[in-house]
């Protein structure tokens, strides 16, 4: 083994081996940009009732809903129970770490989604309130 091999092996020991993509999959809750359907900022998440493009979305049960566990669980729990109904995994991302997003909705292969979000004025004032 050279040199070059044993430093990789040895960083990859201390810091663990590096992530395609970290940012990207930090701000959508552990997915990539391409994998996304459909995603809500934090504020939105919070909005009384829930946005008809998430619900019309998960009619697809090939896609897989993330949710911010840093939020609180009666802002989100309309979305679990129509996943629910639908037949639709979901996660809890405990770790969501700082992020403006609060939901995603994701397949597990790229979709390449052009609106990722919904821009309404929450989304305005999330995107200028966030980082």
């Amino acid at each position: 083994m050279g040199d070059d091999q044993v430093n990789k092996v040895l960083k990859e020991g201390i810091l663990g081996k590096p992530e395609l993509k970290a940012d990207e999959k930090r701000v959508f809750l552990g997915n990539f940009a391409e994998r996304v359907k459909i995603a809500l900022t934090n504020g939105q998440v919070y909005k009384k009732g829930m946005y008809e493009e998430v619900v019309h979305k998960m009619k697809d049960t090939q896609l897989h809903l993330y949710i911010n566990g840093r939020l609180p669980y009666q802002s989100y729990n309309n979305y679990v129970k129509e996943a629910t109904k639908h037949g639709v995994p979901f996660t809890i991302h405990a770790e969501a770490g700082d992020t403006p997003v609060g939901l995603v909705l994701a397949s597990d292969k790229p979709v390449f989604e052009q609106e990722k979000f919904i821009e309404d004025d929450i989304f305005k004032h999330d995107m200028e309130h966030s980082g």
